[in-house]
């Protein structure tokens, strides 16, 4: 896979690393720690600078990232609330639940979209929580911008560094990936294992386990 992105990046220059992180941001399978490392090692061997590099990444991304939050944000979650009551156990929430979790975005929300974008595989999924719960656009931005950037930053840097062994970058967080996709799965099984259906008293009471 790496080759055609190679080739891309050293055509295309900036506009090529943006549109391939625009790419990956709503086509997940197309990795970033590829494609940001390879800019890297461009600049690193001086065909691009390094800030323009990070600015166009993030700039590909964070692209993809507000389509998703909008497409979300439009849908609502409103919309969806009698296929969570009907199919809440595969879905692991109940409509309680949902509400539950819209309360906790708005005290939270920033953090958590900050944090996700830091995350492998997570990182191309957190903008359609924070747009079916309608989080604020303004703060989705700064704290998507900021995770974006500090993501690029870091895999363009690897590749800086690296060089001609960027693919070393790739056996790291590879297994990283694959990790959370376990525990997200396991996760999501045990959810289906012990879902039952809150009722709206209970979801509002604070969860003291948490604590």
């Amino acid at each position: 896979m790496s080759d055609w992105i190679i080739r891309l990046i050293e055509q295309s220059g900036y506009l090529g690393v943006a549109f391939l992180m625009f790419l990956e941001t709503v086509f997940p399978p197309i990795p970033s720690e590829v494609i940001m490392s390879v800019a890297g090692v461009a600049a690193g061997q001086g065909k691009l600078h390094y800030g323009w590099v990070v600015a166009a990444g993030t700039a590909g991304a964070m692209l993809g990232n507000i389509l998703w939050y909008l497409g979300a944000r439009a849908l609502g979650i409103q919309r969806l609330e009698p296929i969570i009551r009907r199919w809440g156990r595969w879905i692991t929430m109940s409509w309680a639940e949902v509400k539950q979790a819209e309360r906790w975005f708005t005290e939270h929300g920033t953090f958590f979209v900050f944090l996700g974008r830091l995350l492998p595989t997570v990182r191309s999924l957190v903008s359609i929580p924070a747009g079916l719960l309608k989080m604020s656009f303004r703060r989705f931005l700064l704290a998507s911008t900021l995770g974006t950037a500090g993501w690029t930053a870091l895999i363009a840097g690897a590749g800086y560094k690296l060089g001609e062994k960027y693919t070393d970058i790739e056996k790291v967080l590879g297994p990283a990936a694959n990790a959370i996709l376990v525990l997200l799965a396991a996760g999501y099984i045990y959810r289906v294992w012990t879902h039952r259906n809150l009722t709206p008293e209970e979801a509002a009471k604070p969860d003291l386990t948490s604590l």
